[in-house]
């Protein structure tokens, strides 16, 4: 026979063995979606173009009301600065819920 002790597993060994497995179940998640393209890139432009649409949009009728109802301040100035802080608002917005969504699910795999 041997002369080794017989081992020990620590309490709580369960509990850490599980969260190891949870946490690279969600690591090969994360791999996978990652996987799929040039996703990262697109959501940064998804986000860039939120915020740039309003900011044209806000321009361009901006521009029409300064041709047609000229006045002392310019619309244009004020309209372009109104879509880009509604652009912003709205990027930021997606983002704090795609953020949610991922700490959701992070939380999730914790348990």
């Amino acid at each position: 026979m041997s002369d080794r002790p017989p081992k020990v597993i620590p309490a709580g060994a369960d509990n850490l063995l599980d969260t190891v497995r949870r946490k690279a179940a969600r690591k090969l998640r994360a791999q996978r979606a990652g996987s799929q393209g040039w996703l990262g890139l697109g959501m940064a432009g998804l986000i860039g173009w939120s915020v740039a649409v309003p900011t044209l949009v806000g321009a361009l009728a901006g521009l029409w009301l300064d041709r047609h109802h000229p006045g002392r301040h310019s619309w244009t100035l004020t309209l372009l600065v109104t879509g880009l802080i509604l652009g912003a608002v709205n990027a930021g917005r997606w983002l704090a819920q795609q953020d949610q969504a991922i700490t959701a699910e992070s939380k999730g795999d914790d348990e």
